[in-house]
């Protein structure tokens, strides 16, 4: 018998809370009956009206709203495998993931469907495009005209390991790839963030995070399967999400904390505007100390969580949890502890699972991970080596099995023999009472191979000096992880869809015609 399927999720909730209002978007005010009815609707009109079967893929390149969640819902009830795409990719990127994966029917609004028609002519084949709301843009169907032609019959289940998602990792470190995952997957992943912080009726959640994101997606599955309220902000503007915790009472969100420090720091901010939210967890990047302890400050109340996961594991691998928050201290610059059936190892570089304490690769086992890389069978089997997942990620486990992150393996900079962490070294910055936005990179020294640069973005107002920057530092960190050189810019550090800082593009100018040694 199997239980990991999205329709034992979702139609229960449906029939459960039928008459609740519990969709907020906008103009738009849905109850559980109403999405029911679409989602069935759509996913038979994707079938019938698009002609896409099960083990197709759809994309979807659009904004956050209540008809993104509705695709996601179809795709997971059987209409295809969604396709959730990137908003910040380039044209050429776009035309590489819909080449790749071999996606026919893309839904798009009119804020990125001028992106979808300059990767048209590097497809290689003619595509569907479906409007999504209004826009007067080239299109060949409509979202709505499909709903209303559709029957709300309840697709049969599909197998708890048949493919729903096919999500590509960002591209900031290469071409993307596309990462296939199940039902199983996603459900796994489901129930151990509901152990984790919880996803119940009570629930009204601001999705603000990009929906194409892994880490929105306990909430989309989640927060309506729990019979709790979702509530959509298009894309993150700080004084919109302001107002939409005031309106609607938002007791939970997801933010990463570059969307946190632009929250507080933004003039309409009050804590009483935001008094209902209850419970916040972070992730994606490490959170600066400073910022933290000014969110307890502020808003001293709030169930603070910090989840830490990749693309891969359908999002979840560790939590720090509120009273890990509550009790502070080293722990605080920690990932958190596994969750329930994630085993974490730390290994070197022959696979070796080092001791506690010991610094190497994040290395994972869990029922949560992708089935594999889309047309990608090596790099499959290299991610995947003796049987663990192999992250990327720096780090190490102290005796309690807290994860600490130390770096990427990308990110590290190796100057003069020594490694250095680019992570650490921001988060020493960060503490400056100037500071705004820090990225550090290792730019081409001859004598060191690399050296340390902070690239730094001051607060609306305040100034500081490079000697000011390195001189705050120092009482930080060791003197060889100090920057050598700190480059002030007015313009904001450039990120990816997922609020990252773009490292990559940071370093390709100082590296053209150079090959780097750690990349």
């Amino acid at each position: 018998m199997k239980e990991l399927v999205y329709h034992r999720q979702l139609l229960p909730a449906v029939e459960r809370h039928a008459d609740r209002l519990g969709f907020h978007d906008g103009d738009y005010h849905g109850t559980f009956a109403q999405h029911g009815d679409r989602v069935l609707r759509l996913a038979d009109s994707i079938g019938r009206q698009l002609g896409v079967a099960r083990a197709d893929r759809f994309a979807v390149l659009a904004v956050n709203n209540h008809r993104y969640l509705e695709l996601y819902h179809a795709g997971f009830l059987g209409a295809g495998i969604v396709n959730p795409l990137n908003l910040r990719l380039a044209p050429k990127e776009l035309a590489f993931i819909l080449n790749d994966s071999g996606t026919s029917v893309v839904f798009t609004d009119w804020l990125f469907a001028p992106l979808l028609e300059q990767a048209r002519p590097d497809l290689d084949k003619d595509i569907t495009v479906v409007r999504m709301g209004e826009g007067d843009f080239a299109h060949d169907a409509d979202f709505e005209e499909l709903v209303a032609a559709g029957e709300p019959r309840v697709p049969a289940e599909p197998d708890e390991d048949d493919p729903v998602i096919l999500m590509y990792t960002g591209g900031t470190t290469g071409l993307p790839k596309g990462v296939l995952l199940s039902q199983r997957a996603e459900m796994l992943n489901l129930y151990h963030v509901a152990i984790a912080i919880g996803l119940g009726e009570d629930r009204v959640y601001l999705h603000q995070t990009p929906m194409f994101h892994a880490a929105s997606m306990a909430a989309i599955l989640g927060i309506p399967a729990g019979g709790g309220a979702s509530v959509f902000v298009p894309l993150f503007k700080p004084d919109d999400v302001i107002e939409l915790i005031e309106k609607y009472q938002v007791n939970q969100t997801v933010m990463v904390p570059t969307m946190i420090a632009m929250l507080l720091n933004h003039p309409d901010f009050k804590a009483e505007r935001v008094a209902s939210l209850k419970t916040l967890t972070y992730g994606a990047s490490p959170m600066p100390g400073a910022l933290l302890k000014r969110l307890f400050e502020v808003l001293p109340d709030l169930k603070i969580s910090q989840g830490y996961g990749m693309t891969e594991s359908s999002s979840v691998l560790t939590f720090l949890t509120e009273d890990d928050h509550r009790t502070g201290g080293d722990i605080l610059r920690s990932a958190g502890r596994p969750l329930a059936g994630v085993v974490l190892t730390i290994q070197d570089a022959d696979g070796t699972i080092l001791p506690t304490g010991e610094q190497g690769e994040v290395c994972a086992r869990a029922g949560n991970f992708m089935d594999r890389y889309w047309n990608r069978e090596k790099e499959t089997a290299e991610v995947f080596r003796d049987g663990w997942y192999h992250s990327g990620d720096m780090g190490y486990l102290d005796k309690n099995g807290y994860l600490f992150l130390v770096d990427r393996v990308k990110d590290m900079i190796v100057t003069g023999g020594e490694n250095v962490y680019s992570v650490e070294v921001e988060n020493a910055i960060a503490s400056h009472p100037a500071v705004e936005q820090v990225a550090v990179i290792g730019i081409p020294h001859e004598t060191w191979g690399e050296q340390v640069l902070a690239i730094v973005v001051l607060k609306a107002g305040a100034s500081a000096t490079e000697d000011e920057i390195i001189d705050h530092a120092r009482g930080l960190i060791a003197g060889y992880k100090l920057p050598k050189k700190v480059e002030f810019r007015t313009e904001p550090i450039p990120l990816s869809g997922a609020m990252k800082p773009l490292k990559r593009d940071l370093r390709a100018p100082y590296w053209e015609g150079r090959e780097r040694a750690v990349n």
